[in-house]
Order: C-alpha cells, then sequence, then structure tokens
C-alpha cells in the first residue's frame, strides 16, 4: 500500500486529479455514507476519510462531504483547500456559519462543533497535515491568493 499511496500523493498534485476528485466526489460521499465512512476513495489508497454534514447556511439542509483529516489535540482537522479552487468550498462557509456538526468516522457518528484555527495554531497544524497530503501545499499555491481554511473538528461531549 505505501506504494500506491506515494503514486496518488504524486497524482494529487496535478490538475487533472483535481478534476477527477471533483467527478468522483459524489460516488466518494455515497460509498462513504453506505460504509458508515469506513470505505471511500481516499481509504482504498490508505488515506483517512471521515464524512462531515453540516447544516446549509442558506438552504437549512443537511450537507455531506466526504474530506481527508489528520487527528490532533482530540479532535478532526480539516481543510477547505476546494483542489486548490479559488473560492472556499461551501461545507467551509456553512461551518463557519453554524459549527455545530455530526462527522461519520470509522464507523461511528460523533457530533463535533468545527473551530476555525488561526495564526501560529493554523501554521502548525498547515504543516502537520500537508506532511501527510502534501498536495495541500500544491492547492495553496493555486488557491490565486485566498487563504485555505483549517478547521479543527472537537467533538462535543454531553
Amino acid at each position: 500500500m505505501p506504494g500506491l499511496r506515494r503514486m496518488f500523493v504524486t497524482l494529487g498534485k496535478t490538475k487533472a486529479w483535481a478534476a477527477v476528485g471533483r467527478t468522483l466526489a459524489p460516488v466518494d460521499r455515497w460509498l462513504v455514507r453506505l460504509t458508515g465512512g469506513k470505505v471511500g476513495v481516499g481509504t482504498a489508497v490508505g488515506l483517512r476519510t471521515l464524512l462531515l454534514t453540516t447544516v446549509g447556511r442558506t438552504s437549512g439542509q443537511k450537507r455531506q462531504v466526504p474530506l481527508l483529516y489528520i487527528e490532533r489535540d482530540g479532535g478532526y482537522v480539516v481543510i477547505g483547500s476546494n483542489w486548490g479552487g479559488e473560492r472556499h468550498p461551501a461545507w467551509s462557509s456553512n461551518l463557519l456559519a453554524e459549527p455545530g456538526a455530526v462527522i461519520t468516522v470509522r464507523g461511528r457518528q460523533v457530533a463535533v462543533r468545527g473551530r476555525l484555527l488561526t495564526g501560529a495554531e493554523r501554521r502548525q497544524t498547515w504543516n502537520a497535515v500537508a506532511s501527510y497530503w502534501p498536495a495541500y501545499d500544491t492547492y495553496a499555491e493555486r488557491a490565486d491568493g485566498r487563504k485555505i481554511r483549517v478547521f479543527l473538528l472537537e467533538p462535543v461531549r454531553h
């Protein structure tokens, strides 16, 4: 698997991969939802994937998106890269408007509260995430001045 993951890390930096990723996103979302977060396009190549469910800021409807993540400080870090596109992904704006969300990770649902990271905390976290998925640095270059959002999804203790 390490060789396959290395290949995907290299492919992940290309514009072609971004186009493929956008096209596969609905299939990935279906697969991650169907398997309770256990299987997705990312997990097939050894990457950690979760399913984030937010509330649409204008529609009020539940919206789901599969995302790569790393664990940090008892939570889950996700990146609003939008494949290096010029706009922030809708899920990140939804999370800013309503930080309460649910993730499905490794077969279980977890209520979380999203917190946008800034300053030194963002820089440190970005470095950790970019070492996990180096394509994020490429996406940041491609984002044309847009500062990619970095969130820590912290579990809500009942």
